[in-house]
């Protein structure tokens, strides 16, 4: 009997790591952060957008993207964002860009600074407000995708946001990719709907199905929640504090 326990105890030791030994992260190939880039090092580039929908309703028809390019090595980068919604019939909405450089500070993070523009536009009115940034953007444990960042505008008004956003893999085309966004600040800016604290969550759960690794038609919901001021200066617009939106749209990229 206590032969029969050694050789089980030496078969599960020599036996192939299980599904909960596998680490959290892949092994990286070879980073380290001071030493400089070699000279051969080749430039990468990708452009993604992530969302391109519409919300159909009743009185309007709302509608959103979201993507990026950035062009870069591996340690370093460029990047170009951009996101904007707005109301199709009545060609009114908001625009932000972000033109920011990063660098890679771990094998799966890199930090960004740089420069948003925040643009919003409707009825022959178009008024504009620049900020810096400062962000991280990478890949946490468990293939968790976030981005932390803070803002500074002009008027010294701080604010700061994160974003994350997961793939859960049903199948080799058909993905269901959950998201959050939260947006806080640490003064008013009544003219922009910003107020002091907490200012809104915004969660959205989409299926997509890549018909190509490149073209992925999708649909979801999208749920956006208001608080304390910006949810005052929503009410003084006549702007819902909670909004619920089934949207469709296509997600592309080379």
């Amino acid at each position: 009997m206590l032969r029969f326990v050694f050789v089980l105890v030496l078969w599960f030791a020599s036996s192939p790591a299980r599904a909960q030994d596998i680490p959290p992260f892949p092994e990286y190939p070879d980073f380290r952060p001071d030493v400089s880039e070699l000279g051969n090092t080749p430039v990468y580039s990708l452009a993604l957008l992530d969302l391109f929908e519409v919300a159909p309703t009743v009185e309007s028809l709302p509608a959103r993207f979201e993507g990026f390019y950035r062009i870069g090595t591996d340690y370093s980068r460029f990047w170009l964002k951009g996101e904007g919604e707005g109301l199709i019939l009545e060609g009114a909405g908001e625009i932000e860009i972000q033109t920011l450089y990063s660098r890679l500070i771990s094998p799966f993070f890199e930090a960004q600074a740089g420069v948003r523009l925040d643009t919003e536009f409707g009825e022959d009115d178009v008024r504009v407000r620049p900020q810096l940034v400062l962000g991280l953007e990478g890949l946490a444990p468990y293939w968790f995708e976030i981005a932390p960042a803070l803002f500074l505008s002009a008027e010294g008004h701080l604010a700061a946001r994160f974003e994350g956003s997961y793939d859960v893999l049903i199948t080799q085309r058909l993905v269901l990719q959950p998201e959050a966004e939260v947006n806080l600040a640490i003064q008013n800016a009544e003219t922009w709907g910003i107020g002091r604290g907490l200012n809104d969550i915004e969660t959205g759960l989409r299926f997509r199905y890549e018909l190509r690794r490149e073209i992925a038609p999708y649909l979801g919901v999208s749920w956006l929640k208001r608080y304390g001021g910006a949810a005052d200066f929503a009410r003084a617009e006549g702007v819902p504090v909670t909004e619920v939106h089934l949207v469709f749209g296509i997600r592309l990229w080379r």
